[in-house]
């Protein structure tokens, strides 16, 4: 399995631009075809809610922004590309987290406390306007991540603070179950990836109302682009390249030698028109044949609808395993689960793993494996006989936990929707039970 997880979500409440084709798009889709890492792409449509009150809106969004990163060349296939909502885990483990997290930590959140700074300001009510939605926003940010056990996050510097609640989240739950459940996440922030000004020249942001549609057709996209405001410099005047809008997004587009031409021509006081109909024509070069893509998609919404149902199914190999153990660790278990209580004239029991078997109902043997606060870590298959239960349990221990001689032999006893699980405290426990055994026979020797 590759080392690192990397995961992006995108809200499903506008239109594509191509600010977010330069800004988001484009990076990571190159960073998808890693071979290093598992990439996680999901459609935030739980999101959308708490910034979009148009049911329409949303749902359209979603179908564009889905066609806009397979057009683009997402490849389903290669990565796990879902919807938030058709991932029934990450509603669970939100109530789940929700239910270990601060308050304070959520009155610290950067989002709410504008709001609440806006409506004192304005003489208004500190939380008239906020919704509940808003203010948990971070708790379902931080499901999205842990669900999957991201190792990072891409993210802009104004979401750093939504990783580090992730992170205190993910750890808090880890102290109070007794187990390293979540993997501690990490922002990764991209500083060399280009911000695009809009056409007013301002940052292009659906906020500002200054966007370039990622998908018009060519004959709009070259309006839009003749209407970028740009300073009164006549041709022949030279013109600086580094304060110019047009150069900014040209130079997001072309290769190093285009730039380099293009900032002569700047010096040598080409005229506006001519720098828009440049930047036009090399916008279109790259666009033209992902818009064709686009449209095929656009039109096709069942294609689409069928490549998310597949990615969620996906997902969810990982996602429902993952749940099952932490809810059996919070206490939402069967009660012919719940853990048996050591013996108190038996005090050693209390600091160690307890690998247990068991018979089913339906005649068949098991065993499982809980930590020494009686966790559940793994749970077997059923065996027709106790012999073969009870040797794969002993291999098990003797491993000592080694990575490489346990994942084959979980293979061998564990059922394949739990393959997904942590191996990281399997490992623990079973390196301190070989180390107790190991003691005990010398002791009696």
């Amino acid at each position: 399995m590759p080392a690192r997880r990397i995961l992006t979500g995108i809200t499903t409440s506008g239109t594509p631009h191509l600010g977010n084709y330069v800004g988001a798009i484009r990076p990571a889709i190159a960073a998808s075809r890693r071979g290093d890492a598992e990439s996680f792409y999901f459609l935030a449509d739980y999101h959308a809610l708490i910034k979009c009150g148009d049911p329409e809106r949303v749902q359209r969004s979603t179908l564009e922004i889905a066609a806009s990163w397979l057009a683009c060349g997402l490849d389903p296939d290669k990565v796990f590309f879902y919807r938030q909502s058709d991932i029934p885990e990450i509603p669970e483990l939100t109530w789940l987290l929700t239910c270990v997290t601060a308050k304070g930590l959520l009155n610290r959140a950067h989002a709410y406390k504008a709001a609440v700074d806006a409506n004192t300001a304005g003489g208004e009510d500190a939380d008239a306007g906020i919704t509940a939605g808003l203010y948990m926003y971070p708790v379902l940010m931080a499901a999205d991540i842990l669900i999957f056990n991201a190792h990072e996050v891409p993210v802009g510097r104004d979401q750093i603070q939504h990783i580090e609640m992730a992170r205190d989240i993910g750890q808090r739950c880890n102290h109070l179950y007794g187990g390293e459940f979540f993997t501690l996440p990490e922002a990764r922030v991209e500083e060399h990836v280009a911000t695009l000004p809009g056409t007013d020249g301002r940052k292009m942001s659906k906020s500002y109302d200054n966007t370039i549609p990622l998908w018009l057709p060519a004959g709009e996209l070259r309006k839009a682009i003749l209407g970028i405001v740009t300073d009164s410099r006549a041709p022949g005047e030279a013109k600086d390249p580094d304060s110019s809008n047009i150069f900014a997004i040209y130079q997001a587009f072309a290769t190093a030698d285009e730039a380099a031409a293009m900032r002569e021509a700047f010096a040598a006081g080409i005229g506006w028109g001519e720098a828009k109909q440049r930047l036009f024509e090399r916008v279109d070069a790259e666009l033209a044949p992902l818009r064709a893509s686009y449209e095929a998609l656009i039109a096709d919404p069942a294609r689409i609808e069928a490549l998310l149902h597949a990615g969620a199914a996906k997902a969810r190999q990982r996602s429902a395993p993952f749940i099952t153990r932490l809810r059996h660790a919070a206490g939402i278990r069967r009660l012919t689960d719940a853990p048996a209580r050591p013996r108190a004239a038996d005090p050693a029991a209390l600091a160690l793993p307890q690998l247990k078997s068991y018979r089913e109902s339906d005649g068949r043997f098991h065993f499982k494996l809980e930590d020494a606060a009686g966790t559940l870590l793994l749970r077997s298959r059923g065996f027709d006989a106790p012999r073969e239960a009870g040797r794969l349990s002993a291999a098990l221990v003797e491993t000592g936990g080694d990575p490489a001689r346990l994942r084959q032999l979980l293979l061998e006893c564990v059922p394949a929707d739990e393959l997904a699980l942590p191996i990281e405290p399997i490992a623990a426990a079973l390196a301190a039970l070989k180390a107790a055994r190991l003691a005990k026979a010398k002791a009696a020797s």
